[in-house]
């Protein structure tokens, strides 16, 4: 089964070194890196620089047109041609069905601000001991997974993220 996740960094470089470290651990066997985006929001910009990953296992699990949608709802980002309106109340929908809902649109547009980043990651087959070893100190907040919620609860207790509120819904 696939795990969706998304993570908030406290540095505009967080997410790519988080992507670096995933990218490394697939190269060791140790997790199934099948579909990631990354947006980093400088100081100095008034929108955040979003980017999906290519050449990963088929092509891209998701695709653009799932971050485009995806991206365009929290950050008011058109991308691959979304348009606001009733294109958007459509993908709002699409975006729901998949556990995504209006919570997870409203925490990602209120915690990733100017001087932060995220990485938005489809996995699957992790050798959960040594991914988090892997990332113990990134200072990562877990936003959102569609883990059980034993899951999520051991996975915020490893990245010390143990205040926050359970949420059920899906990412990574």
């Amino acid at each position: 089964m696939a795990t969706l996740t998304a993570w908030k960094f406290p540095s505009t470089m967080g997410a790519d070194d988080a992507l670096a470290t995933l990218e490394r651990l697939q190269k060791e066997e140790l997790i199934t890196l099948l579909d990631a985006a990354v947006v980093t929001w400088p100081e100095d910009r008034k929108r955040p620089k979003t980017r999906q990953l290519h050449s990963l296992v088929g092509g891209g699990a998701l695709g653009g047109s799932f971050w485009g949608m995806l991206f365009g709802l929290i950050f008011f980002v058109p991308l691959l041609g979304l348009v606001i309106g009733a294109a958007a109340g459509a993908a709002a929908g699409s975006v729901s069905d998949v556990g995504i809902d209006d919570d997870f649109i409203r925490d990602v547009r209120e915690k990733v601000t100017p001087g932060s980043s995220a990485l938005f990651a489809l996995t699957s087959n992790a050798v959960t001991d040594k991914v988090v070893e892997a990332f113990r100190g990134s200072h990562a907040e877990l936003l959102h997974t569609n883990l059980s919620s034993d899951q999520e609860a051991q996975l915020r207790e490893v990245f010390g993220d143990v205040d926050e509120p359970e949420r059920a819904g899906a990412t990574m």
